[in-house]
Protein backbone atom coordinates (compact mmCIF):
# COMPACT_ATOMS: atom_id res chain seq x y z
CA UNK A 1 0.00 0.00 0.00
CA UNK A 2 1.08 3.66 -0.65
CA UNK A 3 -0.39 6.74 1.03
CA UNK A 4 -0.75 9.83 -0.63
CA UNK A 5 -0.12 12.70 1.54
CA UNK A 6 -0.35 16.94 0.55
CA UNK A 7 -1.07 19.87 2.09
CA UNK A 8 -3.75 22.23 1.86
CA UNK A 9 -2.55 24.30 -0.99
CA UNK A 10 -3.52 21.78 -3.12
CA UNK A 11 -6.90 22.73 -3.47
CA UNK A 12 -9.27 19.60 -3.91
CA UNK A 13 -12.47 19.44 -2.49
CA UNK A 14 -13.32 16.62 0.66
CA UNK A 15 -14.68 14.87 -1.32
CA UNK A 16 -11.89 13.94 -3.79
CA UNK A 17 -8.87 13.42 -0.74
CA UNK A 18 -11.60 10.77 0.84
CA UNK A 19 -12.49 8.79 -2.33
CA UNK A 20 -8.71 9.45 -3.51
CA UNK A 21 -7.30 8.19 -0.23
CA UNK A 22 -5.25 11.45 -0.45
CA UNK A 23 -4.52 12.56 3.55
CA UNK A 24 -4.35 16.22 3.49
CA UNK A 25 -1.78 18.54 5.86
CA UNK A 26 -3.49 22.20 7.08
CA UNK A 27 -0.77 24.56 6.97
CA UNK A 28 -1.05 27.88 9.24
CA UNK A 29 -2.63 31.41 8.57
CA UNK A 30 -2.11 34.27 11.44
CA UNK A 31 -3.74 37.47 11.26
CA UNK A 32 -5.25 39.63 14.12
CA UNK A 33 -2.79 37.75 16.46
CA UNK A 34 -4.11 34.47 16.06
CA UNK A 35 -3.26 31.13 14.43
CA UNK A 36 -5.32 29.39 12.20
CA UNK A 37 -5.04 25.95 10.34
CA UNK A 38 -5.98 26.70 7.01
CA UNK A 39 -9.35 25.18 5.93
CA UNK A 40 -9.98 23.45 9.54
CA UNK A 41 -10.10 26.74 12.06
CA UNK A 42 -10.47 29.51 9.15
CA UNK A 43 -12.34 29.37 5.98
CA UNK A 44 -11.28 31.68 3.22
CA UNK A 45 -14.51 33.60 3.85
CA UNK A 46 -13.72 33.93 7.22
CA UNK A 47 -10.25 35.29 5.92
CA UNK A 48 -11.21 37.96 4.06
CA UNK A 49 -13.74 39.53 6.71
CA UNK A 50 -10.50 39.27 8.90
CA UNK A 51 -8.50 41.11 6.65
CA UNK A 52 -11.00 43.76 6.77
CA UNK A 53 -11.42 43.99 10.34
CA UNK A 54 -7.75 43.26 10.98
CA UNK A 55 -6.19 45.74 8.12
CA UNK A 56 -4.04 43.84 7.67
CA UNK A 57 -2.76 41.04 5.16
CA UNK A 58 -2.47 37.16 6.60
CA UNK A 59 0.84 35.42 6.94
CA UNK A 60 0.88 32.18 6.38
CA UNK A 61 3.56 29.23 7.26
CA UNK A 62 4.25 25.90 7.13
CA UNK A 63 4.35 23.07 9.59
CA UNK A 64 7.28 21.60 11.50
CA UNK A 65 9.17 18.52 10.77
CA UNK A 66 7.81 16.50 14.06
CA UNK A 67 4.33 16.93 12.38
CA UNK A 68 5.66 15.68 9.00
CA UNK A 69 7.75 12.71 10.81
CA UNK A 70 4.28 11.84 13.06
CA UNK A 71 2.08 11.41 10.07
CA UNK A 72 4.90 9.61 8.19
CA UNK A 73 5.43 7.61 10.87
CA UNK A 74 1.70 6.38 11.21
CA UNK A 75 1.67 4.80 7.96
CA UNK A 76 4.79 3.37 7.96
CA UNK A 77 4.44 1.70 11.06
CA UNK A 78 1.02 -0.03 9.32
CA UNK A 79 3.38 -1.29 6.25
CA UNK A 80 2.59 1.25 3.67
CA UNK A 81 4.80 3.61 1.91
CA UNK A 82 4.55 7.07 1.65
CA UNK A 83 4.33 9.84 -1.03
CA UNK A 84 4.43 13.12 -0.38
CA UNK A 85 3.55 16.30 -2.72
CA UNK A 86 2.82 19.73 -1.83
CA UNK A 87 3.33 23.29 -3.12
CA UNK A 88 6.08 23.84 -5.00
CA UNK A 89 9.61 24.18 -3.34
CA UNK A 90 10.10 27.93 -4.85
CA UNK A 91 6.95 28.82 -2.82
CA UNK A 92 7.47 27.50 0.31
CA UNK A 93 9.75 25.66 2.56
CA UNK A 94 6.93 23.23 3.07
CA UNK A 95 9.05 21.23 0.57
CA UNK A 96 12.35 21.44 2.34
CA UNK A 97 10.88 20.45 5.98
CA UNK A 98 9.31 17.54 4.06
CA UNK A 99 12.45 16.48 2.82
CA UNK A 100 13.68 16.91 6.16
CA UNK A 101 11.69 14.13 8.16
CA UNK A 102 11.96 11.82 5.23
CA UNK A 103 15.45 11.54 6.59
CA UNK A 104 14.28 9.56 9.38
CA UNK A 105 13.12 6.72 7.71
CA UNK A 106 14.50 4.53 4.70
CA UNK A 107 14.77 5.62 1.57
CA UNK A 108 12.44 3.25 0.07
CA UNK A 109 9.95 3.84 2.08
CA UNK A 110 8.92 7.87 2.32
CA UNK A 111 9.45 10.03 -1.21
CA UNK A 112 8.84 13.55 -1.29
CA UNK A 113 7.92 15.05 -5.03
CA UNK A 114 8.31 18.79 -5.82
CA UNK A 115 5.50 19.36 -7.47
CA UNK A 116 6.84 22.94 -8.89
CA UNK A 117 3.18 24.22 -8.47
CA UNK A 118 0.51 25.39 -6.25
CA UNK A 119 -3.50 25.31 -5.83
CA UNK A 120 -5.11 22.22 -7.94
CA UNK A 121 -1.89 22.32 -10.18
CA UNK A 122 -0.41 20.22 -7.89
CA UNK A 123 -4.24 18.50 -7.26
CA UNK A 124 -3.94 17.42 -11.34
CA UNK A 125 -0.50 15.77 -10.22
CA UNK A 126 -2.39 14.03 -7.17
CA UNK A 127 -4.80 12.63 -8.96
CA UNK A 128 -2.36 10.95 -11.43
CA UNK A 129 -0.18 10.02 -8.78
CA UNK A 130 -4.11 8.16 -6.97
CA UNK A 131 -4.10 6.86 -10.59
CA UNK A 132 -0.63 5.49 -10.61
CA UNK A 133 -0.77 4.11 -7.17
CA UNK A 134 -4.44 1.99 -8.01
CA UNK A 135 -3.13 0.55 -10.98
CA UNK A 136 -0.01 -0.87 -8.91
CA UNK A 137 2.85 0.90 -9.33
CA UNK A 138 5.25 1.18 -6.75
CA UNK A 139 6.55 4.18 -4.81
CA UNK A 140 9.45 4.99 -7.30
CA UNK A 141 7.65 4.28 -10.33
CA UNK A 142 4.96 6.70 -9.38
CA UNK A 143 7.14 9.78 -8.08
CA UNK A 144 9.43 8.90 -11.57
CA UNK A 145 5.98 9.41 -13.64
CA UNK A 146 4.61 12.59 -11.82
CA UNK A 147 7.86 14.04 -11.71
CA UNK A 148 8.08 13.73 -15.32
CA UNK A 149 4.61 15.37 -15.75
CA UNK A 150 5.61 18.27 -13.75
CA UNK A 151 6.80 20.30 -16.60
CA UNK A 152 3.48 19.56 -18.53
CA UNK A 153 1.37 21.37 -15.67
CA UNK A 154 -0.31 24.95 -17.29
CA UNK A 155 -1.94 26.60 -14.32
CA UNK A 156 -2.66 30.37 -14.78
CA UNK A 157 -4.75 32.85 -12.72
CA UNK A 158 -6.52 36.19 -13.52
CA UNK A 159 -6.35 38.48 -10.69
CA UNK A 160 -9.36 40.93 -10.16
CA UNK A 161 -7.53 43.25 -7.56
CA UNK A 162 -3.79 44.47 -6.65
CA UNK A 163 -4.55 45.32 -3.22
CA UNK A 164 -3.18 41.66 -1.94
CA UNK A 165 -0.38 41.64 -4.03
CA UNK A 166 0.66 44.94 -2.81
CA UNK A 167 -0.01 44.12 0.84
CA UNK A 168 2.14 41.21 0.34
CA UNK A 169 4.98 43.06 -1.13
CA UNK A 170 4.60 41.69 -4.69
CA UNK A 171 2.96 45.00 -6.73
CA UNK A 172 4.83 48.39 -5.72
CA UNK A 173 2.74 51.11 -4.24
CA UNK A 174 3.47 53.37 -7.39
CA UNK A 175 2.08 49.69 -9.22
CA UNK A 176 -0.58 49.04 -7.82
CA UNK A 177 -2.31 52.83 -8.31
CA UNK A 178 -1.33 52.82 -12.20
CA UNK A 179 -2.43 49.46 -11.94
CA UNK A 180 -5.70 50.15 -10.34
CA UNK A 181 -6.18 53.62 -12.60
CA UNK A 182 -6.06 51.65 -15.90
CA UNK A 183 -7.93 48.57 -14.14
CA UNK A 184 -4.88 46.12 -14.86
CA UNK A 185 -6.39 42.50 -14.31
CA UNK A 186 -2.67 40.71 -14.19
CA UNK A 187 -2.63 37.08 -16.10
CA UNK A 188 -0.14 35.11 -13.73
CA UNK A 189 1.38 32.04 -14.92
CA UNK A 190 3.36 28.91 -13.23
CA UNK A 191 6.69 28.75 -15.23
CA UNK A 192 9.77 26.43 -13.73
CA UNK A 193 8.78 26.48 -10.64
CA UNK A 194 7.74 30.44 -10.26
CA UNK A 195 4.88 32.45 -10.32
CA UNK A 196 5.33 35.22 -13.43
CA UNK A 197 3.15 38.34 -14.73
CA UNK A 198 2.37 36.68 -18.03
CA UNK A 199 0.37 39.68 -19.15
CA UNK A 200 -1.57 42.58 -18.31
CA UNK A 201 -5.10 43.13 -19.69
CA UNK A 202 -6.80 46.10 -18.69
CA UNK A 203 -10.45 46.93 -18.16
CA UNK A 204 -13.06 44.39 -17.61
CA UNK A 205 -12.43 41.16 -15.56
CA UNK A 206 -13.80 39.34 -18.16
CA UNK A 207 -11.15 40.52 -20.91
CA UNK A 208 -8.76 38.37 -18.33
CA UNK A 209 -10.53 35.81 -18.51
CA UNK A 210 -10.48 35.61 -22.43
CA UNK A 211 -7.03 35.75 -22.57
CA UNK A 212 -6.57 32.74 -20.13
CA UNK A 213 -9.55 30.67 -21.90
CA UNK A 214 -6.59 31.79 -25.68
CA UNK A 215 -3.82 30.10 -23.70
CA UNK A 216 -6.25 26.84 -23.74
CA UNK A 217 -7.08 27.71 -26.94
CA UNK A 218 -3.66 27.22 -28.25
CA UNK A 219 -3.17 24.09 -26.25
CA UNK A 220 -6.53 22.58 -26.86
CA UNK A 221 -4.97 19.59 -29.09
CA UNK A 222 -2.59 18.77 -26.75
CA UNK A 223 -4.27 19.01 -23.60
CA UNK A 224 -4.63 15.76 -21.68
CA UNK A 225 -8.43 15.06 -21.09
CA UNK A 226 -8.43 13.27 -17.76
CA UNK A 227 -9.40 17.02 -15.99
CA UNK A 228 -9.14 20.25 -16.22
CA UNK A 229 -9.70 22.35 -13.02
CA UNK A 230 -11.68 25.67 -12.58
CA UNK A 231 -10.29 27.05 -9.30
CA UNK A 232 -11.20 30.42 -7.79
CA UNK A 233 -11.42 32.12 -4.75
CA UNK A 234 -15.18 33.65 -4.55
CA UNK A 235 -15.44 34.20 -8.01
CA UNK A 236 -18.70 31.28 -8.44
CA UNK A 237 -20.03 33.34 -11.92
CA UNK A 238 -16.66 33.59 -13.57
CA UNK A 239 -16.47 29.94 -12.63
CA UNK A 240 -19.73 29.30 -14.19
CA UNK A 241 -18.27 31.10 -17.28
CA UNK A 242 -15.19 29.61 -17.54
CA UNK A 243 -16.81 26.00 -17.39
CA UNK A 244 -19.23 26.78 -20.24
CA UNK A 245 -16.38 28.24 -22.36
CA UNK A 246 -13.76 25.20 -21.81
CA UNK A 247 -16.60 22.80 -22.99
CA UNK A 248 -16.65 24.88 -26.39
CA UNK A 249 -12.96 24.66 -26.48
CA UNK A 250 -12.17 20.68 -25.26
CA UNK A 251 -13.51 17.71 -24.83
CA UNK A 252 -12.46 17.05 -20.86
CA UNK A 253 -13.30 13.98 -19.44
CA UNK A 254 -14.16 16.19 -16.58
CA UNK A 255 -14.08 19.69 -16.05
CA UNK A 256 -13.39 20.25 -12.13
CA UNK A 257 -14.39 23.22 -10.16
CA UNK A 258 -12.40 23.89 -7.11
CA UNK A 259 -11.96 26.44 -4.48
CA UNK A 260 -8.67 28.32 -3.42
CA UNK A 261 -7.84 27.79 0.06
CA UNK A 262 -6.59 30.33 2.83
CA UNK A 263 -3.05 30.05 2.12
CA UNK A 264 -3.74 30.83 -1.86
CA UNK A 265 -6.19 33.44 -1.10
CA UNK A 266 -3.88 35.50 0.78
CA UNK A 267 -1.68 36.37 -1.74
CA UNK A 268 -3.87 36.36 -4.62
CA UNK A 269 -6.92 38.15 -3.32
CA UNK A 270 -10.96 37.42 -3.54
CA UNK A 271 -12.56 36.41 -7.26
CA UNK A 272 -8.99 35.40 -8.35
CA UNK A 273 -10.01 32.80 -10.79
CA UNK A 274 -7.77 29.84 -12.79
CA UNK A 275 -7.71 27.19 -15.51
CA UNK A 276 -5.09 24.63 -14.79
CA UNK A 277 -4.94 21.52 -16.77
CA UNK A 278 -1.98 18.82 -18.31
CA UNK A 279 -0.85 18.66 -21.26
CA UNK A 280 0.19 15.39 -23.34
CA UNK A 281 3.40 15.96 -24.29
Amino acid sequence: MIKIITDCTSDLLPKIYSSKDIEMIPLYITIGGKTYQDGVDISTEELYQKVQECGELPKSSAVNPATFVERFKKHIDRGNDVLFMGIGAKFSVTYQTALLAANEFPKSRVRIVDSANLSSGIGLLLLKAAKFRDAGDDLETIAQKIEALVPLVRTQFAINTLEYLHKGGRCSGTARIFGTLLKIKPIIRVIDGAMVVAQKPHGKFSVALEVMLDYLRKDKNNVDPDCIMVTHSLAPEEAVFLKDQIKKIVKADTILETFASGVISTHCGPRTIGILYILKK
